[in-house]
Protein backbone atom coordinates (compact mmCIF):
# COMPACT_ATOMS: atom_id res chain seq x y z
CA UNK A 1 0.00 0.00 0.00
CA UNK A 2 1.54 2.97 -1.52
CA UNK A 3 -1.38 5.74 -1.08
CA UNK A 4 -3.96 6.62 1.57
CA UNK A 5 -6.96 8.96 0.53
CA UNK A 6 -7.72 10.14 3.51
CA UNK A 7 -11.85 11.66 4.08
CA UNK A 8 -14.05 13.31 6.79
CA UNK A 9 -15.42 16.15 8.33
CA UNK A 10 -13.79 19.42 8.78
CA UNK A 11 -11.89 19.59 12.46
CA UNK A 12 -12.06 15.69 12.34
CA UNK A 13 -8.19 15.62 12.22
CA UNK A 14 -7.31 14.82 8.57
CA UNK A 15 -4.73 17.75 8.37
CA UNK A 16 -3.29 16.60 12.00
CA UNK A 17 -2.79 13.19 10.54
CA UNK A 18 -0.88 14.69 7.80
CA UNK A 19 1.32 16.79 9.67
CA UNK A 20 2.14 14.19 12.27
CA UNK A 21 3.56 11.71 10.00
CA UNK A 22 5.47 14.83 8.46
CA UNK A 23 7.07 15.54 11.76
CA UNK A 24 7.26 12.00 13.08
CA UNK A 25 9.29 11.01 9.89
CA UNK A 26 11.56 14.44 9.85
CA UNK A 27 12.30 13.68 13.58
CA UNK A 28 13.15 10.22 13.25
CA UNK A 29 15.69 11.07 10.17
CA UNK A 30 16.66 13.96 12.07
CA UNK A 31 17.69 11.40 15.15
CA UNK A 32 14.80 12.75 17.79
CA UNK A 33 12.40 10.40 19.16
CA UNK A 34 9.16 10.22 18.16
CA UNK A 35 6.16 10.01 20.47
CA UNK A 36 5.29 6.32 19.73
CA UNK A 37 4.68 3.07 21.21
CA UNK A 38 7.35 0.86 21.05
CA UNK A 39 7.49 -1.66 17.85
CA UNK A 40 6.51 1.53 15.59
CA UNK A 41 8.12 1.83 12.78
CA UNK A 42 9.06 4.51 10.05
CA UNK A 43 10.30 4.05 5.97
CA UNK A 44 12.99 6.54 5.27
CA UNK A 45 12.67 9.12 2.75
CA UNK A 46 15.22 11.18 0.45
CA UNK A 47 12.70 14.21 0.37
CA UNK A 48 9.33 15.14 2.09
CA UNK A 49 6.80 17.30 0.51
CA UNK A 50 3.75 18.99 1.93
CA UNK A 51 0.88 21.27 0.46
CA UNK A 52 -0.69 22.11 3.61
CA UNK A 53 -2.36 25.24 4.49
CA UNK A 54 -4.24 28.54 2.63
CA UNK A 55 -1.08 30.57 1.06
CA UNK A 56 -3.31 32.91 -1.01
CA UNK A 57 -1.46 36.40 -1.38
CA UNK A 58 -2.93 39.72 -3.17
CA UNK A 59 0.40 41.01 -3.54
CA UNK A 60 1.37 37.73 -6.06
CA UNK A 61 -1.89 37.94 -7.32
CA UNK A 62 -2.61 34.45 -5.95
CA UNK A 63 -5.93 32.94 -4.98
CA UNK A 64 -6.50 30.00 -2.48
CA UNK A 65 -6.45 27.51 -6.23
CA UNK A 66 -4.16 29.38 -7.39
CA UNK A 67 -1.24 29.41 -4.50
CA UNK A 68 -1.80 25.58 -3.70
CA UNK A 69 -1.12 24.67 -7.13
CA UNK A 70 1.57 26.49 -7.58
CA UNK A 71 2.97 24.48 -4.77
CA UNK A 72 1.81 21.16 -6.53
CA UNK A 73 3.39 22.35 -9.88
CA UNK A 74 6.55 22.82 -7.63
CA UNK A 75 6.60 19.69 -5.92
CA UNK A 76 5.80 17.62 -9.13
CA UNK A 77 8.92 18.48 -10.54
CA UNK A 78 11.64 17.22 -7.63
CA UNK A 79 9.59 14.17 -5.99
CA UNK A 80 10.94 10.79 -7.21
CA UNK A 81 9.59 7.11 -5.92
CA UNK A 82 11.92 7.65 -2.73
CA UNK A 83 9.54 10.99 -1.49
CA UNK A 84 6.65 11.43 1.04
CA UNK A 85 3.98 13.53 -0.43
CA UNK A 86 1.31 14.89 1.73
CA UNK A 87 -1.25 16.95 0.17
CA UNK A 88 -4.41 18.32 2.12
CA UNK A 89 -7.57 19.21 0.75
CA UNK A 90 -6.17 18.14 -2.55
CA UNK A 91 -8.07 19.78 -5.54
CA UNK A 92 -10.20 22.49 -3.54
CA UNK A 93 -10.65 26.42 -4.17
CA UNK A 94 -12.07 25.89 -7.14
CA UNK A 95 -15.24 23.59 -9.03
CA UNK A 96 -15.97 20.57 -7.36
CA UNK A 97 -16.04 18.71 -10.54
CA UNK A 98 -12.84 19.95 -12.07
CA UNK A 99 -11.36 19.65 -8.25
CA UNK A 100 -12.06 16.44 -7.93
CA UNK A 101 -10.92 15.35 -11.70
CA UNK A 102 -7.81 17.40 -11.41
CA UNK A 103 -7.14 15.49 -8.38
CA UNK A 104 -7.73 12.15 -9.62
CA UNK A 105 -5.14 13.14 -11.92
CA UNK A 106 -2.96 14.31 -9.68
CA UNK A 107 -2.86 10.94 -7.48
CA UNK A 108 -2.17 8.61 -10.64
CA UNK A 109 0.60 10.53 -11.78
CA UNK A 110 2.65 10.30 -8.16
CA UNK A 111 1.09 6.53 -7.59
CA UNK A 112 2.35 5.73 -10.56
CA UNK A 113 6.08 6.56 -10.11
CA UNK A 114 5.66 4.66 -6.44
CA UNK A 115 5.95 7.75 -4.16
CA UNK A 116 4.08 7.11 -1.02
CA UNK A 117 1.20 9.48 -0.61
CA UNK A 118 -0.91 10.93 1.73
CA UNK A 119 -3.68 12.72 0.86
CA UNK A 120 -6.76 14.53 2.54
CA UNK A 121 -10.23 15.53 0.84
CA UNK A 122 -13.94 15.88 0.77
CA UNK A 123 -14.73 14.96 -2.77
CA UNK A 124 -17.27 12.18 -2.82
CA UNK A 125 -15.27 10.85 -6.07
CA UNK A 126 -12.07 10.58 -4.33
CA UNK A 127 -13.99 8.15 -1.74
CA UNK A 128 -14.71 5.77 -5.02
CA UNK A 129 -11.19 5.98 -6.13
CA UNK A 130 -9.38 4.25 -3.59
CA UNK A 131 -11.54 1.18 -4.04
CA UNK A 132 -10.67 1.27 -7.86
CA UNK A 133 -6.87 1.17 -7.48
CA UNK A 134 -4.15 -1.07 -6.96
CA UNK A 135 -2.10 -0.47 -4.26
CA UNK A 136 -4.32 2.75 -2.95
CA UNK A 137 -6.68 2.33 0.25
CA UNK A 138 -9.53 4.82 1.67
CA UNK A 139 -9.20 5.47 5.21
CA UNK A 140 -11.13 8.35 7.44
CA UNK A 141 -11.21 10.17 10.94
CA UNK A 142 -13.11 9.35 13.53
CA UNK A 143 -15.59 12.18 14.50
CA UNK A 144 -17.87 12.21 17.73
CA UNK A 145 -21.12 13.80 16.55
CA UNK A 146 -22.38 14.16 20.28
CA UNK A 147 -19.36 16.47 21.34
CA UNK A 148 -18.69 17.82 18.04
CA UNK A 149 -14.81 16.63 18.85
CA UNK A 150 -11.76 14.64 16.60
CA UNK A 151 -11.47 10.87 18.60
CA UNK A 152 -8.02 11.32 16.67
CA UNK A 153 -8.86 8.21 15.53
CA UNK A 154 -7.32 6.83 12.00
CA UNK A 155 -9.46 4.20 10.66
CA UNK A 156 -8.17 2.39 7.12
CA UNK A 157 -10.08 0.74 4.99
CA UNK A 158 -13.50 2.94 5.89
CA UNK A 159 -14.03 6.49 3.63
CA UNK A 160 -15.48 9.13 5.57
CA UNK A 161 -18.54 11.10 5.88
CA UNK A 162 -18.42 14.88 5.80
CA UNK A 163 -21.14 15.33 8.50
CA UNK A 164 -21.75 18.84 7.89
CA UNK A 165 -25.35 18.34 7.92
CA UNK A 166 -25.22 16.98 11.59
CA UNK A 167 -22.56 19.22 12.65
CA UNK A 168 -25.04 22.22 11.55
CA UNK A 169 -27.91 20.63 13.22
CA UNK A 170 -25.77 20.40 16.78
CA UNK A 171 -24.81 24.29 16.18
CA UNK A 172 -28.21 25.35 16.03
CA UNK A 173 -28.81 25.65 12.39
CA UNK A 174 -32.84 25.57 12.10
CA UNK A 175 -33.62 22.04 10.64
CA UNK A 176 -35.74 23.54 8.17
CA UNK A 177 -32.72 24.99 6.13
CA UNK A 178 -30.93 21.17 6.97
CA UNK A 179 -33.82 19.38 5.62
CA UNK A 180 -34.32 22.03 2.41
CA UNK A 181 -30.48 21.71 1.85
CA UNK A 182 -30.77 17.34 2.08
CA UNK A 183 -33.48 18.21 -0.60
CA UNK A 184 -30.82 19.78 -3.04
CA UNK A 185 -28.37 16.55 -2.46
CA UNK A 186 -28.53 13.99 -5.26
CA UNK A 187 -30.06 10.62 -4.36
CA UNK A 188 -26.88 8.74 -5.09
CA UNK A 189 -24.90 10.79 -2.88
CA UNK A 190 -27.46 10.01 -0.04
CA UNK A 191 -26.77 6.48 -0.73
CA UNK A 192 -23.18 6.81 -0.46
CA UNK A 193 -23.51 8.76 3.02
CA UNK A 194 -26.10 5.86 4.38
CA UNK A 195 -23.55 3.25 3.29
CA UNK A 196 -20.96 4.71 4.80
CA UNK A 197 -22.79 5.28 7.95
CA UNK A 198 -23.63 1.87 8.19
CA UNK A 199 -19.96 1.05 7.64
CA UNK A 200 -19.48 2.89 10.38
CA UNK A 201 -21.76 0.73 12.57
CA UNK A 202 -20.38 -2.35 10.87
CA UNK A 203 -17.16 -1.06 11.80
CA UNK A 204 -17.36 -0.11 15.46
CA UNK A 205 -19.54 -3.30 16.20
CA UNK A 206 -16.73 -5.52 15.02
CA UNK A 207 -14.18 -3.21 17.32
CA UNK A 208 -16.58 -4.10 20.17
CA UNK A 209 -16.38 -7.86 19.46
CA UNK A 210 -12.68 -7.74 18.73
CA UNK A 211 -11.79 -6.57 21.64
CA UNK A 212 -14.36 -8.70 23.71
CA UNK A 213 -12.96 -11.59 21.49
CA UNK A 214 -9.42 -10.66 22.47
CA UNK A 215 -10.00 -10.53 25.98
CA UNK A 216 -11.37 -13.72 26.08
CA UNK A 217 -8.72 -15.35 24.28
CA UNK A 218 -6.09 -13.82 26.46
CA UNK A 219 -8.02 -14.93 29.92
CA UNK A 220 -8.09 -18.68 27.91
CA UNK A 221 -4.61 -18.91 27.01
CA UNK A 222 -4.09 -17.70 30.84
CA UNK A 223 -6.13 -20.99 32.46
CA UNK A 224 -5.14 -22.96 29.67
CA UNK A 225 -1.22 -22.07 31.02
CA UNK A 226 -2.44 -22.66 34.23
CA UNK A 227 -4.06 -26.04 33.46
CA UNK A 228 -0.94 -27.35 31.74
CA UNK A 229 1.18 -26.35 34.52
CA UNK A 230 -1.09 -27.77 36.75
CA UNK A 231 -1.57 -30.55 35.15
CA UNK A 232 2.37 -31.17 34.63
CA UNK A 233 2.69 -30.83 38.53
CA UNK A 234 -0.14 -32.97 38.67
CA UNK A 235 1.90 -35.91 36.63
CA UNK A 236 5.12 -35.01 38.46
CA UNK A 237 3.33 -35.60 41.84
CA UNK A 238 1.50 -39.44 40.72
CA UNK A 239 4.46 -40.50 39.42
CA UNK A 240 6.84 -39.59 42.54
CA UNK A 241 3.51 -41.22 44.42
CA UNK A 242 4.00 -44.39 42.62
CA UNK A 243 7.16 -44.90 42.75
CA UNK A 244 7.09 -44.24 46.29
CA UNK A 245 3.84 -46.42 46.71
CA UNK A 246 5.48 -49.23 44.86
CA UNK A 247 8.68 -49.17 46.56
CA UNK A 248 6.86 -49.75 49.92
CA UNK A 249 4.99 -52.17 48.96
CA UNK A 250 7.63 -54.24 47.49
CA UNK A 251 9.06 -53.69 50.96
CA UNK A 252 6.12 -54.49 53.23
CA UNK A 253 5.71 -57.78 50.70
CA UNK A 254 9.94 -58.78 50.94
CA UNK A 255 9.38 -58.68 54.64
CA UNK A 256 6.01 -60.52 55.22
CA UNK A 257 7.47 -63.04 52.60
CA UNK A 258 10.38 -63.52 54.69
CA UNK A 259 8.53 -63.76 58.17
CA UNK A 260 5.87 -66.37 56.58
CA UNK A 261 8.68 -68.55 55.60
CA UNK A 262 10.01 -68.43 59.16
CA UNK A 263 6.74 -69.53 60.53
CA UNK A 264 6.61 -71.89 58.06
CA UNK A 265 9.89 -73.28 58.82
CA UNK A 266 9.16 -73.21 62.66
CA UNK A 267 5.57 -75.08 62.00
CA UNK A 268 7.28 -77.39 59.78
CA UNK A 269 9.71 -78.15 62.82
CA UNK A 270 7.08 -78.73 65.45
CA UNK A 271 5.20 -80.98 63.47
CA UNK A 272 8.29 -83.14 62.79
CA UNK A 273 8.90 -83.15 66.94
CA UNK A 274 5.32 -83.36 67.77
CA UNK A 275 6.16 -86.12 70.27
CA UNK A 276 8.20 -83.30 71.58
CA UNK A 277 7.17 -81.23 74.42
CA UNK A 278 5.50 -78.57 72.47
CA UNK A 279 4.35 -75.56 74.50
CA UNK A 280 0.77 -74.13 73.52
CA UNK A 281 2.48 -70.23 73.78
CA UNK A 282 4.90 -71.42 70.79
CA UNK A 283 2.13 -72.29 68.59
CA UNK A 284 -0.01 -69.10 69.82
CA UNK A 285 3.69 -67.19 69.33
CA UNK A 286 3.81 -68.57 65.71
CA UNK A 287 0.70 -67.97 64.57
CA UNK A 288 0.75 -64.29 65.83
CA UNK A 289 4.09 -64.00 63.50
CA UNK A 290 1.72 -65.48 60.74
CA UNK A 291 -1.39 -62.64 61.70
CA UNK A 292 1.65 -59.88 61.41
CA UNK A 293 3.20 -60.95 58.63
CA UNK A 294 0.52 -59.61 56.46
CA UNK A 295 0.89 -55.83 54.53
CA UNK A 296 -1.51 -53.48 56.53
CA UNK A 297 -4.35 -53.27 54.45
CA UNK A 298 -4.21 -56.14 52.49
CA UNK A 299 -5.76 -58.61 55.06
CA UNK A 300 -9.03 -60.48 54.16
CA UNK A 301 -11.91 -59.11 55.39
CA UNK A 302 -13.65 -61.17 58.37
CA UNK A 303 -16.24 -63.48 57.17
CA UNK A 304 -19.24 -63.82 59.40
CA UNK A 305 -20.48 -67.43 60.76
CA UNK A 306 -23.06 -68.33 60.25
CA UNK A 307 -26.13 -69.11 62.94
CA UNK A 308 -25.32 -72.18 64.52
CA UNK A 309 -28.80 -74.68 64.70
CA UNK A 310 -27.29 -75.06 68.62
CA UNK A 311 -24.86 -73.32 70.75
CA UNK A 312 -21.26 -75.15 70.19
CA UNK A 313 -20.90 -78.02 72.75
CA UNK A 314 -16.91 -80.04 73.21
CA UNK A 315 -16.64 -82.36 70.22
CA UNK A 316 -17.66 -80.43 68.18
CA UNK A 317 -16.37 -80.22 64.73
CA UNK A 318 -16.09 -76.63 63.30
CA UNK A 319 -14.50 -74.23 60.42
CA UNK A 320 -12.11 -71.44 61.46
CA UNK A 321 -13.18 -68.88 59.52
CA UNK A 322 -9.63 -66.94 59.61
CA UNK A 323 -8.22 -70.13 58.23
CA UNK A 324 -10.37 -71.81 56.36
CA UNK A 325 -9.33 -74.83 58.33
CA UNK A 326 -11.49 -77.34 60.15
CA UNK A 327 -10.99 -78.01 63.93
CA UNK A 328 -12.39 -79.77 66.99
CA UNK A 329 -13.51 -78.04 69.79
CA UNK A 330 -11.23 -78.91 73.03
CA UNK A 331 -12.48 -76.37 75.60
CA UNK A 332 -14.69 -73.36 76.33
CA UNK A 333 -11.99 -70.85 78.00
CA UNK A 334 -14.53 -67.68 78.47
CA UNK A 335 -17.98 -66.57 77.14
CA UNK A 336 -16.62 -66.07 74.05
CA UNK A 337 -13.36 -68.43 73.25
CA UNK A 338 -12.25 -71.69 72.41
CA UNK A 339 -9.66 -73.77 72.26
CA UNK A 340 -9.54 -75.45 68.93
CA UNK A 341 -7.70 -78.63 67.61
CA UNK A 342 -6.40 -77.37 64.01
CA UNK A 343 -4.12 -80.74 63.14
CA UNK A 344 -1.31 -81.10 65.70
CA UNK A 345 -1.95 -77.00 66.70
CA UNK A 346 -4.38 -76.14 69.37
CA UNK A 347 -5.07 -72.00 69.19
CA UNK A 348 -7.56 -69.86 71.44
CA UNK A 349 -10.23 -68.84 68.98
CA UNK A 350 -13.39 -66.65 69.44
CA UNK A 351 -16.92 -68.51 68.91
CA UNK A 352 -17.40 -65.37 66.58
CA UNK A 353 -14.76 -66.84 64.11
CA UNK A 354 -15.71 -70.40 63.99
CA UNK A 355 -18.45 -72.09 61.77
CA UNK A 356 -20.64 -75.11 63.34
CA UNK A 357 -19.98 -78.46 60.85
CA UNK A 358 -22.81 -80.64 60.62
CA UNK A 359 -21.31 -84.22 61.18
CA UNK A 360 -22.15 -86.37 58.38
CA UNK A 361 -24.27 -89.08 58.83
CA UNK A 362 -22.90 -92.82 58.58
CA UNK A 363 -24.48 -94.78 56.10
CA UNK A 364 -25.36 -98.20 56.31
CA UNK A 365 -22.52 -100.42 55.15
CA UNK A 366 -23.54 -101.38 51.52
CA UNK A 367 -22.23 -104.52 50.05
CA UNK A 368 -21.23 -103.72 46.27
CA UNK A 369 -19.37 -105.31 43.88
CA UNK A 370 -16.61 -103.24 41.99
CA UNK A 371 -15.12 -104.63 38.96
CA UNK A 372 -11.82 -102.85 38.25
CA UNK A 373 -9.25 -103.43 35.56
CA UNK A 374 -6.07 -104.46 36.64
CA UNK A 375 -4.20 -101.18 36.33
CA UNK A 376 -7.17 -99.73 38.39
CA UNK A 377 -5.71 -102.39 41.66
CA UNK A 378 -5.25 -100.94 44.92
CA UNK A 379 -2.42 -102.99 47.09
CA UNK A 380 -3.66 -103.54 50.67
CA UNK A 381 -0.62 -101.53 51.75
CA UNK A 382 1.05 -98.33 51.41
CA UNK A 383 4.79 -98.31 51.37
CA UNK A 384 6.23 -94.62 52.26
CA UNK A 385 9.25 -95.02 52.84
CA UNK A 386 12.32 -92.46 52.08
CA UNK A 387 9.00 -90.10 50.94
CA UNK A 388 9.31 -87.11 51.60
CA UNK A 389 7.00 -86.04 54.42
CA UNK A 390 4.93 -83.61 52.73
CA UNK A 391 4.53 -86.42 49.48
CA UNK A 392 4.05 -89.14 52.21
CA UNK A 393 0.81 -87.19 53.50
CA UNK A 394 -0.58 -86.65 50.41
CA UNK A 395 -0.24 -90.19 49.13
CA UNK A 396 -2.14 -91.72 52.56
CA UNK A 397 -4.78 -89.12 52.13
CA UNK A 398 -5.25 -90.54 48.51
CA UNK A 399 -4.76 -94.22 49.44
CA UNK A 400 -7.43 -94.21 52.03
CA UNK A 401 -9.85 -92.35 49.70
CA UNK A 402 -8.78 -94.93 46.99
CA UNK A 403 -9.26 -97.68 49.86
CA UNK A 404 -12.51 -96.78 50.62
CA UNK A 405 -14.13 -96.61 47.00
CA UNK A 406 -12.32 -100.31 46.64
CA UNK A 407 -14.73 -100.57 50.19
CA UNK A 408 -11.38 -102.22 52.32
CA UNK A 409 -11.67 -102.81 55.97
CA UNK A 410 -8.37 -103.08 56.95
CA UNK A 411 -4.83 -101.88 54.86
CA UNK A 412 -1.25 -101.41 56.22
CA UNK A 413 1.07 -98.52 55.70
CA UNK A 414 4.48 -99.32 55.54
CA UNK A 415 6.72 -95.92 56.94
CA UNK A 416 9.28 -97.49 58.44
CA UNK A 417 11.07 -96.99 61.75
CA UNK A 418 13.27 -94.16 61.41
CA UNK A 419 13.49 -91.13 63.68
CA UNK A 420 9.77 -91.69 63.80
CA UNK A 421 8.82 -88.63 62.28
CA UNK A 422 7.05 -90.14 59.35
CA UNK A 423 5.31 -92.53 61.98
CA UNK A 424 3.81 -90.18 64.13
CA UNK A 425 2.19 -87.36 61.28
CA UNK A 426 1.01 -90.87 59.42
CA UNK A 427 -0.75 -91.42 62.66
CA UNK A 428 -2.16 -88.20 63.64
CA UNK A 429 -3.62 -87.38 60.07
CA UNK A 430 -5.32 -91.02 60.70
CA UNK A 431 -6.70 -89.93 63.89
CA UNK A 432 -8.01 -86.97 62.51
CA UNK A 433 -10.11 -89.09 59.40
CA UNK A 434 -13.57 -89.08 59.91
CA UNK A 435 -13.75 -92.58 58.31
CA UNK A 436 -10.67 -94.22 60.34
CA UNK A 437 -11.78 -96.69 63.32
CA UNK A 438 -9.08 -97.49 64.86
CA UNK A 439 -5.59 -97.89 64.13
CA UNK A 440 -2.50 -99.80 65.61
CA UNK A 441 0.72 -100.80 65.20
CA UNK A 442 1.77 -104.17 63.36
CA UNK A 443 2.55 -107.12 65.00
CA UNK A 444 6.02 -108.44 65.06
CA UNK A 445 4.80 -110.40 61.92
CA UNK A 446 3.42 -107.32 60.16
CA UNK A 447 6.17 -105.33 60.41
CA UNK A 448 5.81 -103.95 64.32
CA UNK A 449 6.85 -100.51 64.53
CA UNK A 450 7.51 -99.89 61.06
CA UNK A 451 4.12 -100.27 60.13
CA UNK A 452 0.02 -98.99 60.96
CA UNK A 453 -2.29 -101.10 60.62
CA UNK A 454 -5.72 -99.02 59.85
CA UNK A 455 -9.51 -100.18 60.09
CA UNK A 456 -11.96 -98.60 58.08
CA UNK A 457 -15.62 -97.85 58.73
Amino acid sequence: MTTIVITGPNTGGKTVTLKTVGLCTLMAQSGIPIPALDGSELAIFNAVYADIGDEQSIEQSLSTFSSRMVNIVDILQKYDEHSLLLFDELGSGTDPQEGAALAIAILDEVHGKGARVLATTHYPELKAYGYNRPGMTNASVEFDIDTLSPTYRLLIGVPGRSNAFEISERLGLDNQIIDRAKSFTGTDRGEVESMIASLEDSRLRSEKDADETHAILLETERLKRELEAEWQEFNQQKEKLETKAKEKAKTIVEDAKREAEAVISDLRAMRLNAGANVKEHELIDARKRLDEATPAGEKPAPVQAKAAPRPLQVGDEVQVLQYGQKGTLLEKTSSDDWIVQIGILKMNIKESGLEYVKPKKEKAPVVTTSVRNRSSHVKLDLDLRGERYEDAIQRTEKYIDDALLSNYHQVSIIHGKGTGALRQGVQQYLKTHSRVKSYRFGEASEGGHGVTVVELK
